[in-house]
């Protein structure tokens, strides 16, 4: 018996998850739990930062990281509870109350969508590798800064158990990577601690573990415009820095992994994680990198299964296994996340040999980015500063490019100016100057050929340029303009300012 339509399995078997592979599977699972136990530890350290109850930023980092696993546009990137929300989104807590937070959660989210919408991951072609390069070095100095705390003023046990972590993590993938090390080191290090009853910080000593799920409802505040005038600005914030954030961590997951991603899917799904999050009572959150290096760097993992594992082995471990997890030693944790600051920092960037022949503008660009980051703990102002710093550098080493030659005719009867090169308002303000205004013949010629026309301040200057001539009774042609130039002069010229 013939059959015309095929089983369910052949219909989908040629656009199987990759997941459902056994040995793929593992490591996605294997990487989840990892996310998973550190994620505890920062999402509560993060509700401290916010003045909320530590449920508040465990029940965020699993919404985040679930909702995000479905609609975000970055596979195996971790969204979660921030510190750069954290710190944002704080004052409404402090000043208002914990229900304007909330609220300020779900119109930050909203702000991220229409952003979304409105093309705003298109502005990342503007942030330059520099900046880039800058930006994951800051990352790298601010999740060991954030270590320090942990290795200060603690019991002398911390100190091996940390090294003891580190070398674990070092040695062990030589032995097998069949398990990820970081699990392996957390775990050893757990049952050292316990089986020998060892003094030191655990990740109970954080923050009471919720004990069951969240609860959705609605944020407790008036629905009035003057909630909505008071919350309006904390929440543009939020959104800002949290699709920086997270289309720049975005960025660097897709040169790790060598593949695309949909950064504008990725924007409006960071706008739907947070407004569920936030119907949740949950801080908010955006993409975390030193989580995401655990998991795509450190771990292996490379699909949304490990982001969605992740938030849930999360609630998992507060609920199912609470205790237990509240004995694992801080010490594993930071051990982990050193070693994640070791794998982020891009080490070339900063060899003598990179050094010695990277120009001195684009070092400029990484320090200063780096600089900006750790002196403000915002990611989002380092990388607007490191991006302006870059801009001006590629300004002004372009405004040099344009240049002014001239060719009097044997009869002396006329004078032709070559002008070559990108003409905008670094380089134009330069060219009123390079002309013999008061000896050269009665014709000039401006000849634009070899130049491009790009803005006003260009149009202002030819203007500028003619005017003089005039004043001296002599006649000025401008030829060679290209179609886009000739537009651009066409339409403005002698309607920049009010003598024409």
């Amino acid at each position: 018996m013939s059959t015309s339509v095929l089983s369910p399995v052949g219909r989908f078997a040629g656009r199987r998850p990759p997941w459902l592979s056994p040995k793929v599977f593992r490591t996605e699972a294997l990487a989840g739990l990892v996310v998973g136990l550190a994620l505890i530890p920062e999402a509560i350290s993060f509700s401290i930062i916010a003045g909320v109850d530590p449920a508040v930023g465990l029940f965020a980092s699993f919404t985040m990281a679930v909702v995000i696993s479905f609609v975000g546009g970055r596979p195996a990137m971790i969204s979660a509870a921030t510190g750069a929300v954290a710190l944002v989104i704080a004052p409404l807590n402090r000043e208002h109350g914990f229900g304007y937070l909330v609220a300020g959660v779900i119109l930050g989210g909203i702000f991220q969508i229409v952003l979304g919408a409105l093309g705003v991951a298109r502005l990342m072609r503007f942030v330059p590798r520099s900046v880039m390069v800058g930006f994951v070095n800051s990352l790298a100095i601010l999740v060991f800064l954030g270590q320090v705390p942990e290795i200060s003023d603690v019991p002398w046990a911390v100190y091996p158990l940390v090294a003891g972590g580190l070398a674990l993590m070092v040695f062990f993938p030589r032995i097998t990577k069949a398990v990820p090390a970081p699990l392996v080191s957390i775990v050893i290090l757990t049952v050292i601690t316990v089986a020998a009853g060892i003094a030191v910080p655990t990740v109970g000593d954080k923050g009471e573990l919720p004990s069951s799920l969240p609860v959705p409802g609605l944020p407790d505040v008036p629905f009035t415009l003057d909630t909505l005038t008071t919350i309006a600005p904390y929440a543009l914030a939020m959104a800002l820095v949290g699709l920086m954030e997270s289309l720049m961590t975005a960025k660097l997951v897709d040169e790790i992994t060598d593949t695309h991603s949909n950064k504008t899917r990725e924007s409006i799904g960071q706008g739907i994680a947070n407004i569920v999050t936030g119907f949740f009572g949950g801080m908010g959150g955006c993409a975390m990198i030193g989580q995401t290096m655990i998991n795509v760097r450190v771990s292996g993992a490379r699909t949304r299964l490990s982001t969605f594992l992740a938030g849930t082995f999360l609630m998992v471990l507060c609920i199912v296994f609470g205790p237990v997890v509240s004995d694992i030693p801080m010490a594993a944790l930071v051990a982990v996340m050193i070693m994640v600051c070791f794998a982020t920092f891009d080490w070339h960037s900063i060899a003598p040999k990179t050094l010695r022949r990277m120009p001195a503008g684009e070092i400029t660009v990484m320090v200063v980015t780096v600089v900006c980051v750790v002196a403000t703990e915002n990611l989002a102002v380092g990388v607007v500063v490191g991006s302006i710093t870059a801009m001006v550098i590629f300004a002004r080493r372009v405004a040099h490019f344009a240049d002014v030659t001239s060719v009097t005719d044997p009869d002396g009867s006329r004078v032709v100016y070559s002008v070559t090169g990108e003409l905008f308002f670094a380089s134009s303000n330069d060219l009123v100057g390079r002309f013999a205004y008061a000896t050269d013949p009665d014709r000039v010629v401006v000849d634009l050929s070899a130049a491009h026309i790009w803005d006003a301040s260009s149009v202002a200057t030819l203007d500028a340029i003619t005017t003089r001539y005039e004043q001296r009774g002599k006649q000025v042609e401008i030829v060679g303009l290209n179609e886009q130039s000739a537009r651009i002069h066409g339409s403005l010229s002698g309607e920049l300012t009010g003598s024409h």
